[in-house]
């Protein structure tokens, strides 16, 4: 597969605030997270609108870092706010709700992903149980977990993992794929009937500068992951750990910076806040759509746009797409 040239890449949106995570649908709508307190919605004749919640249960506001879309047009929101993590419903209309905020009553921690597998299982994601969350920017970073919720209710899935990023359910529901961020792994865990998972496989290890956010499964199985710091877009083969990089904006100096505070366990909020100037703007995650699930939405955590490029294959088909 050949790199995809950094021209290719056209920008989309305005004035968003942290579009981390970005979903696309089959009717050309796009949603993205946004700082403002919900989700943006970049519509198919180039409008947008932000659909913000307020209440008196989260007093920062909502702090979406993923975002899931249910059958109803409401969305799911994993709160990376410090007053309430866990998941919550957002309404169109601003209303706020909480879905799942407590694990036998131990409160969910600042949370960070959120998503819904072809059953309807809910699968969260938090990244660490520290406070605060940059203590755990470690080599040996393993307090993170993931918690799906089914008719049995909620329960911890997997736990020690090195700050968990983005889940997600393989299309044929066989596995669940993991980013473990600070640990620089791409897992996955076998997947019972039952929702219990068996014995983690590591899949991939990323190398200097590779910190794996968000992922996205492609037509021929393989699964694509979105790269802070780099700035890379990489697609990798599940069953060899084979990676090709597909697409990169990366400073190199940047990244050695980065890289050399990650080696010394002194990585912090600074780090992952500064960016050179780049189009990418901290590359978060992938979204695949457009009429033939060819044209890639890039998510950021520094940007006020998305970006979009055209892909040499289709994107699965997420569980969202004629919703």
């Amino acid at each position: 597969m050949r790199p995809i040239p950094l021209s290719e890449v056209s920008l989309l949106g305005e004035g968003l605030v942290r579009p981390e995570c970005v979903l696309a649908t089959a009717r050309g709508d796009l949603y993205t997270a946004d700082w403002r307190g919900g989700v943006a919605h970049l519509k198919p004749d180039g409008t947008q609108a932000l659909y913000a919640g307020a209440t008196a249960d989260l007093p920062e506001g909502l702090r979406p870092n993923g975002i899931a879309l249910e059958p109803d047009g409401s969305f799911l929101i994993a709160n990376l706010g410090s007053e309430a993590g866990g998941v919550w419903r957002l309404t169109r209309d601003g209303q706020v709700s909480p879905v799942l905020v407590e694990i036998a009553g131990v409160a969910i921690p600042p949370s960070n992903y959120v998503v819904r597998d072809g059953l309807g299982r809910l699968w969260l994601t938090v990244s660490t149980r520290l406070q605060p969350r940059s203590l755990d920017y470690r080599r040996d970073s393993e307090t993170g977990f993931v918690v799906v919720m089914d008719e049995k209710g909620a329960r911890i899935a997997a736990d020690g993992l090195g700050f968990t990023n983005e889940c997600q359910v393989t299309p044929d529901g066989r596995w669940l794929y993991v980013n473990e961020t600070y640990g620089r792994r791409l897992s996955r865990f076998p997947l019972q009937a039952d929702a219990s998972l068996g014995s983690k496989e590591v899949v991939h290890e990323f190398g200097d500068g590779q910190f794996p956010d968000g992922l996205a499964f492609d037509a021929e199985g393989k699964i694509w992951i979105a790269g802070v710091i780099s700035n890379q877009l990489s697609r990798i083969d599940p069953e060899t750990g084979a990676a090709e990089l597909v697409l990169h904006e990366t400073d190199d100096a940047h990244v050695a910076w980065v890289e050399a505070a990650y080696r010394a366990n002194a990585l912090g909020r600074p780090h992952m806040d500064a960016t050179p100037a780049t189009k990418l703007k901290n590359l978060s995650s992938i979204a695949f759509g457009g009429p033939d699930l060819r044209t890639g939405y890039l998510g950021c955590l520094l940007g006020g746009s998305i970006g979009c490029v055209r892909l040499p294959v289709a994107g699965a088909k997420p569980v969202h797409w004629t919703y």
